[in-house]
């Protein structure tokens, strides 16, 4: 009899069948005892009556590895609506030490208690609600990867080990490269760009990497990133794409994964068609206004100001996102392209979803002889540095207008579902208290 997933247990009612799994659930109470399995495909009910069998089970803790065989029946009180009775039970792996957290009940996500979550994240994990949070991360991803395949980019992988913090900003990791220092990639910004001129579209899922020793809700030192560009783009159509991306992630998320979405209470998020668009300024200024605090004149939102705009817009705009541009060209990066227009700002923009910056985007500068002049004058760079000089390279021969924007996936995670600290969104968090698990 070949084993059957618990998702299948129902429709073999009536019939003798076979499940293996983890001990999710133990009740023995004298004359009617249960347990429930717990395999990739849910939970399974087994009512345990012979008292052989529930020798078995004594002294064995959750987590102990079972095979099941016995007779199902229609139960609309068991998880997935039947059970398993008079079984015969198979201890394939035993358990004795107790579970240092209680898999079968949702875990606490308190401030005061995510150290405690996270200290015994190998356990925890085999948690439902827990699973489903990684679940719909998964979804997510793939759902990002449906979206762009659809609209003919491509998908590429680059190198995490690279010759010097070429980017500037975010503190990088070092380390020793067979005697030569190299760093760990801060993004994929400089290969995306290479790539414009080989396919035009492109796109990578991957991790990053960044030392800054910030001990916040929403930063990281490792992280998966979303990272995108495209060729013969303009600002208008960028951050089009960035908006109907997340749009199309949120629906298919809403599609596939609602009984992940139902154990967290989710509610789906508020997305037009276009997103509303605010500057900078202009939400310093509304800001202000209702809130007395003064940020006028301010080169970047402050966190209670990205919440803050996040709830206007819902409630004014009827959208949970908000694009914000006019950013001052003093704070860009040597590759952002300045504002024809107005050279004291940038062709930039953050979007900003739930309270939470989740992307930074982009037109790039493509003239060859003016990035070099930037990258000299913004980043005191050398064009002739290895970090540098292949990357320039795909410029002198030839790279479109183009722009480009990342994401961060645990980020997109954490506010799909309304989870409060993006490290509730990670496996296996890193910042700068934790290495482990």
């Amino acid at each position: 009899m070949g084993r059957i997933l618990s998702r299948d247990v129902i429709s073999h009612a009536g019939k003798e069948v076979t499940a293996q799994g983890w001990l999710h659930k133990k009740r023995l109470l004298g004359g009617l005892n249960f347990i429930v399995l717990r395999d990739r495909g849910g939970l399974t009910q087994i009512v345990v009556e012979d008292e052989a069998e529930v020798e078995k089970l004594r002294g064995l803790q959750i987590g102990t590895v079972l095979e099941i065989s016995g007779k199902v029946y229609s139960e609309e009180r068991a998880p997935g609506g039947a059970e398993i009775r008079q079984p015969k039970i198979s201890v394939m792996v035993p358990v004795t030490d107790e579970s240092p957290v209680e898999i079968d009940k949702p875990l606490s996500h308190k401030p005061e208690n995510l150290d405690t979550l996270l200290d015994n994240r190998t356990i925890g994990l085999r948690n439902l609600q827990e699973q489903a949070i990684f679940k719909v991360q998964a979804e997510v991803k793939e759902a990002m990867r449906q979206y762009f395949r659809a609209n003919s980019f491509t998908e590429f992988n680059s190198p995490k080990l690279l010759p010097g913090a070429t980017e500037g900003g975010a503190e990088v990791f070092k380390l020793d490269y067979f005697g030569k220092e190299a760093t760990l990639a801060q993004s994929a910004q400089f290969y995306k760009q290479i790539m414009v001129g080989v396919f035009e579209r492109v796109f990578e899922i991957n991790p990053t990497y960044r030392a800054e020793p910030s001990a916040t809700t929403r930063h990281m030192t490792e992280f998966i990133h979303l990272d995108v560009e495209l060729g013969f783009v303009g600002f208008e159509e960028l951050m089009q794409i960035a908006g109907d991306m997340l749009r199309s992630v949120v629906d298919d998320v809403w599609k596939n994964r609602p009984d992940e979405l139902k154990m967290w209470q989710a509610s789906k998020p508020v997305l037009p068609a276009k997103i509303p668009v605010l500057t900078m300024a202009e939400i310093h200024e509304k800001y202000s206004k209702a809130t007395g605090e003064n940020s006028v004149g301010e080169n970047d939102l402050r966190p209670d100001e990205e919440k803050w705009i996040c709830e206007y817009a819902k409630k004014n705009l009827g959208s949970e996102a908000v694009f914000v541009t006019e950013w001052p060209a003093a704070e860009a990066k040597f590759y952002h392209k300045v504002n024809e227009k107005n050279s004291e700002l940038a062709e930039r923009f953050d979007l900003i979803f739930r309270g939470v910056e989740i992307s930074t985007g982009s037109m790039r500068e493509h003239r060859y002889d003016q990035l070099i002049k930037q990258l000299k004058q913004k980043a005191g760079g050398d064009p002739e540095h290895p970090g540098f000089k292949y990357y320039l390279q795909a410029f002198k021969y030839g790279l479109p207008p183009h722009g480009g924007f990342a994401m961060g996936l645990e980020r997109i995670t954490e506010k799909i579902i309304g989870l409060n600290n993006v490290k509730e969104a990670t496996l296996f968090p890193r910042d700068i208290n934790r290495l482990s698990p």
